[in-house]
């Protein structure tokens, strides 16, 4: 009980995270998402942008399944995407702004990750109960 509680804080800290995130990389300009030591954008504002969709996404898949009780092998799923969005944000971030600002990113994919962990069984259910293979 007391893990899953924990669970739940993570999975809506993480939601609450990415869709700030994602929500800004879809309505921020281009010069508002520009890095603020001068130095260019090193991605295009198209891939930003779907980055930004996906975190948006990924964070409905944080915490709808398990709230409707349906599909929940999706929550493992999104948190497994969004982990390896913020490890491509921590190979960007650190020749843009420096290992300082690389520990946002970090800290998120340890929690992804927890996350992946402590909901593996609603994977592993979804997968037995699974109809097999034509």
């Amino acid at each position: 009980m007391f893990r899953n509680r924990i669970l739940w804080t993570i999975q809506v800290l993480l939601a609450g995270l990415y869709l700030f995130a994602g929500g800004f990389k879809l309505v921020a300009s281009a010069a508002a998402m520009q890095p603020p030591n001068g130095q260019p954008q090193p991605l295009p504002i198209w891939f930003l942008r779907m980055i930004g969709g996906f975190e948006c996404l990924g964070a409905l898949g944080l915490i709808l399944p398990g709230l409707v009780g349906i599909h929940r092998h999706l929550t493992p799923t999104a948190a497994a995407g969004l982990a390896l969005i913020m490890l491509g944000a921590i190979g960007t971030t650190i020749p843009t702004l420096g290992f300082g600002a690389a520990l946002l990113p970090l800290t998120a994919c340890v929690l992804d990750i927890a996350v992946i962990y402590g909901r593996r069984k609603w994977l592993l259910r979804a997968n037995r109960t699974a109809p097999p293979p034509a």
